[in-house]
């Protein structure tokens, strides 16, 4: 083969290459399509991960299947996503874990925003705040005074350094002027049980989760963490409202994907996942266990979440909260 035919011949396989790109994005998904999940099994994440990797698989024709790969505050399993092949098929449920880690974790292996394209948010939800029944306190002027009474002493569970539970905590402690331990778990569900059972005295959990041990009395509902009181527990006061000015804590859901993902899999993703959740009996049944279905294109979600960075950038340093 001469030089020219072989230079002809290179130009026409790049061509074949580039115009296979695009084909393969318009066949997408022709397999199976793995959803990380980066916490443990059982929270919030995990839980609307599935819902929605089931009704995905429904829509689109195949499998989504969920893979948790919790530790390190979320970091293992968003770096496997941040390092798998832009190609649609591996993709990251995320929560504001991922936007309080931007400022938090300034040696993490990947930059969210550098690393990852927005596809979808899925939904928000307030947080509850919760004691063992031992505990002294029955509303958050007694647990303030409680705390102040004995700096120190109490503490607090959450699924891990950077969580939103995490966040919750220190937000509360940094407005209250309190000091109250933060004892760390792989994953909420262990940080759950041990609320349960006694072995920690408070924790910031998900009202999707946490109402149903608080209506039962395991644990004592002390307020929930949203700028208006919860619908699914009425009766239970805002932080904000019962002392704690300028309090706002809440946890949100999304679906990222690798950076240069090709931009027809992204808006085909955002299009399935917005159908999902606009559903009149999905918004129902979400607002029956306190979640908020979220709609957003895919650039309005990378600004919401380029805008919550900043947002944790800001309460993180002026607190001088550190990574555990």
């Amino acid at each position: 083969m001469g030089p020219a035919r072989l230079q002809r011949w290179i130009g026409a396989l790049a061509l074949s290459v580039l115009a296979a790109a695009p084909a393969a994005a318009q066949t997408w998904p022709a397999r199976p399509v793995k959803v990380i999940v980066p916490y443990a099994t059982g929270g919030p994440a995990d839980v609307y991960a599935r819902f929605l990797a089931q009704r995905l698989g429904d829509q689109l024709g195949q499998p989504f299947v969920v893979e948790n790969r919790p530790g390190a505050g979320a970091v293992i399993g968003t770096d496997a996503v941040a390092k798998a092949a832009p190609d649609g098929y591996t993709l990251l449920v995320m929560s504001n874990t991922h936007t309080v880690n931007e400022t938090l974790l300034a040696n993490k292996p990947y930059q969210l925003m550098r690393d990852f394209v927005a596809v979808a948010p899925i939904n928000y939800s307030d947080l509850l705040l919760v004691a063992h029944p031992s505990v002294q306190a029955a509303n958050v002027q007694q647990l303030v005074k409680l705390a102040k009474d004995r700096p120190g002493r109490l503490n607090y569970a959450s699924s891990g350094t950077g969580t939103p539970y995490h966040m919750a905590g220190e937000l509360f402690k940094s407005l209250s002027g309190t000091s109250i331990v933060h004892v760390p778990y792989k994953g909420s569900s262990g940080a759950r049980t041990d609320v349960l059972g006694g072995q920690v005295d408070l924790m910031f959990d998900a009202v999707t989760t946490m109402a149903e041990q608080a209506r039962a009395g395991k644990v004592k509902a002390i307020a929930t963490t949203g700028k208006k009181r919860s619908a699914v527990l009425p009766d239970v006061p805002t932080v904000e409202e019962a002392g704690v000015p300028g309090y706002e804590a809440t946890i949100w859901l999304g679906v990222l994907a690798p950076k240069a993902t090709p931009p027809v899999v992204v808006t085909r993703l955002n299009e399935a996942i917005t159908k999902i959740v606009s559903a009149p009996e999905v918004q129902q049944a979400w607002a029956q266990q306190g979640a908020t279905a979220l709609v957003m294109a895919p650039a309005a979600f990378d600004k919401y979440m380029q805008e919550d960075i900043a947002k944790w950038a800001k309460v993180i340093q002026s607190a001088n909260i550190k990574a555990d």
